[in-house]
């Protein structure tokens, strides 16, 4: 029982990205292709946490997000082959989305 649970838990992990995004996308662009599966369209969280405002993520700084996407944390896999340009544009919006309410 425990060993499905652990393949499903994988492959629902799996799925949260598809892809490198292309060097020049937005940082909506990005979260959209690798973040929403999982934190959900509106940063809302579904199978990872909620980002957006009045979240945990809301309070924590920038080298703490960045961290955490590019090297992963718990259950979350590492987006390491982001580039750095990438990674600011990515917390820039998260910061954004958060901001805005």
């Amino acid at each position: 029982m425990r060993r499905v649970g652990a393949i499903v838990a994988m492959a629902l992990l799996t799925g949260c990205s598809l892809g490198r995004p292309a060097d020049d996308a937005t940082g909506e662009d990005i979260y959209a292709q690798l973040c929403a599966r999982c934190h959900g369209a509106d940063l809302d969280g579904g199978v990872g946490p909620a980002l957006g405002p009045g979240s945990a993520a809301a309070s924590e700084d920038d080298e703490y997000i960045e961290f955490t996407i590019s090297e992963g944390r718990g259950r979350m896999p590492s987006f390491e082959s982001l580039q750095a340009d990438q990674l600011d544009r990515l917390v820039d919006y998260v910061r954004g989305v958060q901001a805005d309410e």
